[in-house]
């Protein structure tokens, strides 16, 4: 029973590690996209997160945030 247990826990992590969420963050004013695999809402209402291209982290007053696949993600963005 013991080793039943085990294994449909490994099972679940493993599954649950997969599930990598993209998004594509927009600034509005300028268009400037960024990509990144996750993000913050600030209290101020501002999304922080760190850009998947440049590394930089971020914050933007106003943005558009959209969940994206990772295959619409720009080549060689993934690591």
């Amino acid at each position: 029973m013991r080793s039943l247990l085990t294994a449909t826990a490994l099972l679940s992590f493993l599954a649950l590690a997969g599930c990598q969420h993209y998004y594509m963050i927009q600034e509005p004013a300028g268009g400037k996209v960024y990509y990144a695999d996750h993000f913050t809402n600030e209290d101020s209402g501002a999304v922080q997160f760190k850009d998947l291209q440049t590394g930089a982290q971020v914050t933007l007053q106003s943005s558009v945030v959209k969940e994206v696949n990772k295959g619409d993600l720009p080549d060689g963005l993934v690591h």
